[in-house]
């Protein structure tokens, strides 16, 4: 009896399942475990022409995931590196890009200085710190001190913003201080700042959405006092003659 009409023992089956947690790692999970395969017979293929060949059409396999990329030069160029990196560079083939190395993917980028790392008062930002460090560089005159007062108003918009509620003015004039590092001293200044109702007010106009000048406002079919529909007339639906 052929072999291929043998039947087979279902216990058999069962018992030679396998697992994936018994298979290889996927170095890139996204293109599924047999193309992964397929990479690893490509790799073993010992004819240049025919590994050259398996490799090109592997590269038609993984862009055909995206057809509407498959064209682009920086696409082909990501796939053949994507190859490399699958076949855990093992695979030679001649390649149209520079063949990436384990040294250069495994580099780490360098740590970003941020200005900041611990700031103590964040509901000002850091835009309102460049400001007082370029108000610091300034010479005394009048120029320099609007600069102060526009500074501080615009701090205590910004404390209104995150905090709905009355700020005074001192309270400004203290943090000012101390963002300044003691250059801008207002605590003996009689200056005033805006009002807070102003401010709270421009705040919340500037959250809203303002509606365009001209665009129609959307009426409700329902009446305002009663909540039932407005009625419709009974000549609105006949049909023209």
């Amino acid at each position: 009896m052929n072999s291929k009409y043998i039947k087979e023992n279902a216990n058999d089956i069962v018992h030679h399942l396998e697992y994936n947690a018994e298979r290889s790692h996927l170095i890139i999970p996204e293109y599924g475990r047999h193309l992964q395969k397929l990479i690893d017979q490509a790799t073993q293929i010992k004819d240049d022409v025919e590994r050259n060949k398996a490799a090109k059409y592997i590269i038609q396999v993984m862009g055909s995931l995206n057809p509407h990329l498959r064209d682009v030069l920086d696409f082909q160029h990501k796939l053949w590196d994507q190859l490399f990196i699958m076949s855990d560079f093992k695979l030679v083939a001649d390649s149209p890009y520079p063949i990436p190395s384990r040294e250069v993917l495994q580099l780490k980028p360098d740590v970003l200085n941020y200005p900041q790392n611990f700031p103590k008062y964040r509901y000002y930002g850091n835009n309102i710190k460049y400001m007082i460090d370029v108000a610091n560089k300034w010479e005394d005159g009048d120029m320099k001190s609007a600069l102060v007062k526009v500074i501080a108003n615009h701090m205590k918009k910004s404390y209104l913003s995150w905090n709905k509620d009355t700020v005074k003015d001192d309270v400004i004039f203290e943090h000012l201080y101390e963002l300044s590092d003691g250059k801008l001293n207002l605590l003996q200044s009689s200056e005033e700042l805006l009002n807070t109702t102003d401010l709270l007010r421009t705040n919340k106009r500037v959250s809203n959405k303002i509606l365009p000048v001209g665009q129609p406002k959307i009426l409700s079919n329902k009446n305002s006092k009663t909540g039932k529909p407005n009625p419709t007339h009974k000549n609105q639906n006949r049909k023209p003659l």
